[in-house]
């Protein structure tokens, strides 16, 4: 194995469920570590955790039988066999400071994940773009297909109401997170590889280290198994053909000629599209989606070849699904309409997200004939503003109004010099006419966004870290200007 990750063991054997014992996760609240948490509950394991802050997921958790603290402290670890965290826990944390100098077993989120999947039909989702929105897809459609799967998401779905559950069926599908080289314990049935791109070169540092890393991954799917795989990235592209070379069962999908499911053409329907695919043995289908964008229809692909070709589900049921499929939280979700003003909210953080995000948006209001597309943008990490600024500033050139919040850390301390404006001043040097406002306060961006929207304006709030509580307080200042049938100043 050739990830390597500083502060975990990759390549330990991963325990079974069931030898865990008691489990405390530290950072419960997040959105994989509640997933784990889900999982485990659903086996009957004792499940603890802590948070910084209490939230409806915290709730949510208590309710379903987890111990749930608010604050970190050592003493939470009373009676605890196995500590879990993920590569966001800061080494001096507590309870991992604890952990460790009680000589607790100690997993990464992957890990603990992972203990679920022996004697599983196991698919594992991953890719830069498109990961939790194909996983929300599959489970959404091998669930209409009357497989019962279980499944793990980055993201909450929907119609199901959650971002994991246990089901009775053999199928396990899970989102697989590339950004810190855990994505490789996984051991699958089936991988799907939605795009290789360089992302996350705070950890891998190089685009040629990224890549090797989805070579590892898709080389951990078990004998007989199946790489299902984008041809229209040339990243993904590249990967399944070497692993091809090497005597793996591959399949791909996309828009080129030469995928083994294509893409003959595609047209917008409302927020969604209908589009003809056709596969190689000859046969075409028409896939309907209610979510809009070619990359969701890509995203669709994907989990069409893994629920039919590689677990055995009826095409015509899995089709069925993904047209009832309503979308993942935090991806491309409508949060409200008020005036003619619609707020939409969306989880894109890397430069391939916010282009598909921000372009989708563009040409639905393109279509409608009226309004602007206004966007919110809070760029994620200093170390990826800081390397893909001008590609931050491409990304969000079709919008006719954009305002940056300042950048959030995460698990980040700040950099000296890495500011939005490095995302700004290209924006506003590009061709083209647009309003680009740097430097406003949390207030003052719903205030001028507010201002400046009229009737048939969308309003997109982005990013991974809390501008999505904006969204809520956006619907709220359109609902307070009072006279929602007049345009705003433009």
């Amino acid at each position: 194995m050739t990830v390597t990750n500083p502060r975990f063991d990759l390549a330990a054997l991963v325990p079974a469920w069931s030898e865990l014992g008691a489990v405390h996760l530290v950072a419960i609240g997040g959105a994989g570590m509640s997933a784990v948490a889900r999982l485990l509950l659903g086996r009957g394991v004792a499940v603890s955790g802590s948070d910084a802050a209490d939230t409806p997921v915290l709730a949510a958790l208590r309710a379903a039988g987890a111990r749930v603290h608010v604050g970190h402290d050592a003493a939470h670890l009373a009676g605890v066999d196995t500590v879990v965290v993920s590569s966001a826990v800061r080494d001096d944390n507590p309870e991992l400071v604890a952990a460790r100098e009680r000589g607790l077993r100690v997993l990464h989120r992957s890990q603990a994940l992972a203990a679920l999947l022996p004697g599983t039909r196991a698919v594992a989702v991953a890719g830069a773009n498109g990961k939790t929105t194909t996983t929300s897809m599959l489970a959404v459609a091998l669930t209409h297909a009357g497989a019962d799967p279980s499944f793990a998401g980055g993201g909450e779905v929907a119609q199901l109401g959650t971002n994991a559950a246990l089901g009775g069926g053999p199928a396990f599908v899970v989102e697989a997170d590339e950004s810190d080289g855990s994505f490789v314990v996984y051991r699958p049935e089936i991988a799907v590889v939605t795009n290789v791109q360089p992302d996350h070169l705070d950890f891998y540092g190089t685009a040629a280290a990224v890549a090797a890393a989805y070579a590892e991954f898709a080389g951990t799917v078990r004998d007989g198994g199946l790489l299902v795989a984008c041809w229209d990235d040339p990243g993904s592209r590249a990967l399944a053909e070497a692993q091809r070379l090497a005597g793996r069962r591959v399949l791909t999908y996309g828009v080129d000629e030469g995928a083994d499911l294509q893409v003959l053409d595609s047209v917008a329907d409302g927020l969604g599209s209908r589009s003809r695919i056709r596969v190689r043995d000859g046969s075409e289908h028409e896939l309907v989606l209610a979510v809009p964008g070619p990359h969701n229809v890509a995203n669709a692909c994907a989990a069409l070849l893994v629920a039919v070709v590689g677990l055995g589900a009826r095409a015509s049921d899995v089709l069925a699904g993904l047209a009832s499929f309503t979308g993942a939280r935090r991806r491309f979700e409508v949060r409200g309409e008020v005036g003619g003003v619609t707020v939409v909210d969306d989880y894109a953080h890397n430069p391939a997200k916010v282009a598909a995000v921000v372009s989708t948006a563009a040409a639905h209001v393109a279509r409608s004939g009226r309004g602007s597309l206004r966007v919110l943008f809070q760029p994620h990490l200093y170390s990826r503003t800081r390397d893909f600024a001008a590609e931050f500033a491409a990304a969000l050139a079709p919008a006719a109004h954009v305002v940056l919040l300042d950048v959030y850390g995460a698990r980040e301390d700040p950099v000296a010099g890495v500011t939005s404006a490095l995302v700004g001043d290209p924006l506003a040097a590009l061709p083209g006419e647009r309003r680009v406002e740097v430097g406003l306060s949390r207030d003052e961006a719903v205030a001028h966004l507010a201002a400046a929207a009229g009737p048939g304006d969308l309003l997109l709030t982005v990013g991974a870290g809390d501008v999505t509580a904006l969204a809520p307080r956006l619907l709220e200042a359109l609902a307070a200007r009072g006279s929602h049938g007049v345009e705003g100043p433009r």
